[in-house]
């Protein structure tokens, strides 16, 4: 049951994906139309019917998009504009209650996953379906607008909406390539062990370093914590528990730093037609970086 449940939520995701790459298509005034549409339909095909495709066909059509993007064929295009007028007079009508679908997901996805044996990929689905419902009804908006903001979100999304897929799919890679064992041996060759003030600098920093890097503080963990965080803090004496918890937050003090944080970073931009692709970024920084100084004191002096 939660195998096809959980397939019925990626059809349906195929399915917005494909009306994404139609509306592509149709947009004649998108010099890269052809390929921006090839684009989503293709993501179509991989999140509705992966499971059911030879790992040849998935891996030639990944190909294919890099392809597309590396000859700039991918381009939002001409999305269709939010009439503000109408926005801002449903958002003074509704108040703070605008935020009711975001926080109805939160919860709904939550208790899914705590309390039931359906998965955290499930909860998510079904907790997007509730919130959607609950917008819907609340904004009483017709299914015509429900459709148009649909598609233009993803749309407005652009490919920064691959990258989470492509981060998650370059952590497991460098943990079976065995990073982490070869970052250990050259840590070990250059910075002593012994010193605990060090090897929790040494830690967190990289963490956050990693995550730069990667985009994704869970993928940069795996890695990590093996090459840094057991051999030079844990082995120092450092309780585990604290020091994976602060190890972790740590790569989130990366993830406000870099672009490659797709989610947080770059689709803000994409959605906010921000001018300043580095905006959203450059006024992260500074708190970054305090962060991440308050966690290398915080491990230090909880830890041991």
């Amino acid at each position: 049951m939660m195998k096809n449940l959980l397939l019925a939520l990626y059809l349906l995701l195929g399915l917005i994906l494909l009306v994404a790459g139609i509306e592509s298509f149709r947009d004649k005034k998108n010099p890269a139309r052809i390929g921006t549409g090839l684009f989503w339909v293709i993501m179509a095909i991989i999140f509705g019917f992966g499971d059911m495709l030879p790992n040849v066909v998935s891996g030639l059509l990944v190909v294919i998009i890099g392809l597309l993007a590396l000859f700039k064929q991918i381009k939002i295009g001409t999305i269709p504009e939010v009439n503000e007028q109408k926005a801002e007079k449903s958002a003074k009508r509704l108040g703070w209650w605008i935020f009711l679908p975001s926080i109805i997901l939160a919860i709904v996805a939550f208790c899914i996953s705590q309390y039931t044996k359906l998965g955290g990929q499930i909860a998510i689905g079904i907790a997007s379906i509730v919130s959607l419902v609950i917008a819907w009804v609340e904004t009483r908006a017709s299914a015509k607008q429900v459709f148009f903001d649909t598609h233009r979100s993803i749309r407005a999304m652009g490919t920064a909406g691959v990258l989470p897929q492509l981060l998650a799919m370059l952590g497991a890679v460098f943990t079976a390539a065995g990073i982490g064992d070869l970052t250990a041996q050259i840590i070990a060759g250059i910075f002593p062990t012994g010193n605990r003030l060090l090897g929790v600098a040494l830690y967190c920093i990289a963490m956050a370093i990693f995550t730069v890097i990667m985009g994704n503080a869970f993928a940069a963990f795996a890695v990590i914590t093996a090459a840094i965080g057991i051999p030079f803090v844990v082995a120092q004496g450092g309780n585990p528990a604290i020091v994976a918890t602060l190890g972790m937050t740590s790569g989130y003090c990366g993830t406000l730093m870099t672009p490659m944080a797709a989610n947080f970073n770059s689709l803000p931009v994409a959605l906010l037609d921000m001018d300043d692709e580095m905006g959203v970024i450059k006024e992260q920084v500074p708190v970054a970086i305090v962060m991440l100084l308050i966690h290398i004191v915080l491990m230090y002096f909880l830890a041991f």
